[in-house]
Parts: structure tokens; C-alpha cells; sequence
């Protein structure tokens, strides 16, 4: 067996030893050989070994190589070990911050007089709802009657609607043009035949002030019959 070196290419010790090994043994094998009986020393065979060299440069660069490798591990273990205080320090800081904060607020907070709550507005009263009267005489001689009930003046609805019927049959433009009032130039108007005179003097506050609307002729009407005879229900022939 040869071994050969080329190029740069180095060996290690275990082939400097496979190597050594391997020349002994070939020497030994010779010698037995050699004196073996009956074989004639010019039969023994010769095995060519060439022998390997081995300088101290390339042993020292070698050594280099592991030095390196050990350098460069040390190393990257101390970064990694730096990076890592570096992160847990600054992990570190901003809990500490976060943490400060906190207190801080929860100090301020704490410092803060805590306003009490304004007391709630009463509510306002609601609207009333205005009651709805049928556009006919029903319906006026009931809210007529609504009116008198708020002014105290006595009335019913059966005094009313017979005074009515007897003076206008319900008609509310009726008006008398042939009686002394009409020559006199104050003619009796509406449902209940009232002069304007009349009406304004006994004109009942909330309605309107036309003699011809039914709900203020009935009403300032009432007004007047309440003055002169107590109640429109005493009332049962021209007043």
C-alpha cells in the first residue's frame, strides 16, 4: 500500500500512525521472507513504501484552524449572552415605566375631588290634551259647557239646547232683520239670537270674539242669562 500527499492536503495523526503501522509490518513481513528454508534469497519479494513527511508548519496551521473555530464559539456564545441582558433589560425598563405610570394615574386619580351628580331636572309636566268636540251643535253646546264649568257659570246641556232650538232652530248665521233690535241697527245674531252690544259686554274669555261662532254666542249668551235670570235654564221665552 502507497499513501501519497498532494496539494495542501494534511494528515492527521491517526494517519500518521495507520501509516507507521503499516511500513513495520510490511518490513516484518519481508524479513520472515527472507529466511524462510528452501527459498532462495533471490525469490524474496521487496514491498516499495514511501514515507510519509511531516513538517511543522502544517501541524501549527492546524492548530490555527481549532483555535479559530474555538475563538469564533466563544465569541458568538458572549454575543448571544450580551444580546440577551440587552433584551431583558429593556423588557426590564418598560414594565418599570408601565408600572410608574400607573401609580402616577392612580395617584392623581386618588388626588381628584369626585364632583356629586348634578340632581336630575323634574320633568315638565305634560302638555294637556285638548279635548276634541264634534262640529255640530252637540259638540258646541259641550264645550260651551266645558268653558261655563271653568268660569263658575251654571248651565246645562238641556237648558241650552232648548233656548237654541226655540231661537235659531240651530242655525248659527241665523239673525233677526224685522224686530226693534234690527230697526235699532243691533240685530240679533247666531244660535242664540244675541245683539252685538250684549255680546261684547258678557264676552267670556278664550273664545273668539265673532257673534256668529257658535261657541261664543252660546257661552257670552249663558253669561248674560246667568246675570239677568240665574241660569239659561231659566230662560224659556225672548230675553
Amino acid at each position: 500500500m502507497r499513501s501519497t500527499i498532494t496539494g495542501t492536503a494534511r494528515l492527521t495523526k491517526t494517519h500518521k500512525l495507520s501509516a507507521a503501522g503499516l511500513t513495520a509490518a510490511a518490513g516484518a513481513a519481508a524479513l520472515a521472507f527472507a529466511v524462510t528454508p528452501g527459498h532462495a534469497a533471490a525469490e524474496t519479494p521487496s514491498i516499495a513504501v514511501k514515507p510519509v513527511a511531516w513538517t511543522t508548519t502544517d501541524l501549527g496551521a492546524h492548530d490555527n484552524i481549532g483555535k479559530q473555530s474555538d475563538t469564533a464559539a466563544a465569541k458568538a456564545k458572549v454575543d448571544a449572552a450580551a444580546a440577551k441582558k440587552k433584551a431583558d433589560a429593556a423588557a426590564k425598563a418598560k414594565s418599570d415605566k408601565a408600572r410608574a405610570d400607573q401609580q402616577a394615574a392612580s395617584r392623581s386619580q386618588a388626588r381628584t375631588p369626585v364632583k356629586p351628580a348634578a340632581p336630575a331636572k323634574p320633568a315638565a309636566p305634560a302638555a294637556p290634551v285638548k279635548k276634541a268636540y264634534a262640529d255640530n251643535l252637540d259638540g258646541w253646546i259641550k264645550e260651551s259647557l266645558d268653558i261655563l264649568k271653568s268660569k263658575n257659570i251654571p248651565a246645562t246641556y238641556d237648558g241650552i239646547k232648548r233656548n237654541v232650538m226655540r231661537e235659531s232652530t240651530g242655525n248659527p248665521r241665523a239673525i233677526n232683520d224685522w224686530d226693534i233690535n234690527a230697526v235699532n241697527g243691533v240685530p240679533s245674531k247666531g244660535l242664540l239670537q244675541i245683539i252685538d252690544p250684549t255680546f261684547k259686554a258678557y264676552h267670556v274669555e278664550g273664545t273668539s270674539w265673532d257673534p256668529y261662532d257658535p261657541v261664543a254666542n252660546i257661552t257670552a249668551s249663558c253669561n248674560y242669562a246667568a246675570d239677568k235670570y240665574g241660569s239659561m235654564d231659566n230662560v224659556n221665552s225672548a230675553y
